[in-house]
């Protein structure tokens, strides 16, 4: 058992988001010319995974980049200094697997510090979690979402291409007794494979404070398989599920991720569906995403990098990496759907320098 004193600390000090150091040296808010104002940034602090998930990437892995040509540690927090000074006020720290990192604890602490930022958070799938979540929780840790698509042994397995179910629920209850101020469960639903869970998921949320969130699956497994439609299982019809199965079920707060946002009635956690394929929830975008070997990508659905970890290595002032944040964001596209036809139209002539065929969500960073 964890100490009864520590847990009633830890949880009387987070119950509410912590203010955050005030910004020094404050600069204009990232903005883009819808509009849009950024003021959460997701960052890939690695690629490597230790699941080989069929949505995200072939049996045999991809090629992951070598050590040096990830984002180092200082370069990571020199990225989220200036992204505070720009009005960044959530961090969220994504892989591959950020576990796998051995420094992550010191870089949420580190982040937690740096004035600014109110929360940082952290996405993982589960089976390390027991390790280092006391460590992330005294670390300053604010969040944790933690991936999970199947409550079923056999299931678990066959997407995951690893064993290792007990350890990811155990993870979720441990990431619930040391107190999180948000545990998140992320949920891929997959039509003819996990659908027919929706309501087991559901239930979770019953005796737990957390929210499951059930996801659209996303087009960018190394098989390009979505395009059949053969998995895909809407936002509309997981809603359409949920509110006929809970009769009385009620909205609830949330994030602007979190498009469509329920609480049954007596329960202690909320189910949120979020509609990643239907991009109907582009026009509330706040996000940032740098990725683990240091581009900048202003769109899940974009192909075109910008060089932030090759600026930096050039000698960057601080006012020349601001610069650059400022473009990826100015030339920002109205949706997903218009970032992905200008990367369809660039891939016919050939003028974008990355590879369009990325074989792994691991080299996004979600």
């Amino acid at each position: 058992m964890l100490n009864k004193s520590l847990d009633s600390n830890i949880q009387a000090a987070n119950d509410a988001m912590p203010a955050g150091k005030p910004v020094t040296n404050p600069l204009p808010p990232l903005q883009d010319r819808h509009g849009r104002t950024f003021d959460y940034v997701r960052i890939a602090v690695i690629e490597q995974c230790n699941l080989r998930c069929t949505y995200c990437m072939p049996e045999e892995g991809v090629q992951f980049k070598e050590k040096d040509m990830v984002l180092s540690t200082d370069e990571i927090l020199r990225t989220v200094e200036l992204l505070a000074r720009m009005g960044v006020r959530k961090v969220r720290f994504t892989g591959g697997e950020p576990l796998v990192r051995p420094d992550i604890v010191d870089i949420v602490a580190r982040t937690v510090a740096t004035p600014g930022v109110k929360a940082a958070h952290l996405t993982t799938n589960g089976l390390l979690f027991p390790k280092y979540a006391k460590a992330l929780r005294e670390a300053g840790l604010h969040g944790v979402n933690i991936s999970l698509d199947s409550l079923d042994e056999g299931k678990f397995e066959e997407i995951t291409r690893r064993s290792g179910l007990n350890k990811v629920l155990e993870s979720i209850d441990l990431a619930v007794e040391l107190g999180f101020p948000r545990v998140k469960i992320n949920v891929v639903l997959m039509r003819g494979f996990n659908e027919d869970e929706l309501i087991d998921f559901c239930e979770l949320t019953k005796d737990k404070p957390i929210t499951v969130r059930f996801i659209e699956f996303m087009p960018f497994d190394a098989h390009q398989i979505w395009e059949s439609g053969q998995h895909f299982a809407s936002a509309a019809d997981l809603c359409g599920q949920i509110e006929r199965r809970y009769p009385g079920i009620t909205t609830a707060s949330g994030t602007r991720t979190e498009h469509h946002i329920y609480q049954a009635p007596g329960y202690a956690g909320k189910i949120a569906v979020i509609p990643a394929f239907t991009r109907s929830l582009c026009g509330n975008c706040s996000r940032i995403r740098v990725t683990a070997d240091g581009n900048i990508m202003n769109c899940l659905y974009s192909e075109q990098p910008y060089h932030l970890k090759d600026l930096m290595r050039q000698g960057a002032s601080d006012d020349d990496i601001v610069a650059l944040f400022r473009q990826a964001y100015d030339e920002k596209y109205k949706d997903g759907f218009e970032a992905k036809k200008a990367a369809s139209i660039a891939a016919k002539i050939n003028v974008s320098d990355i590879n369009r065929s990325r074989a792994s969500m691991t080299q996004i960073g979600g």
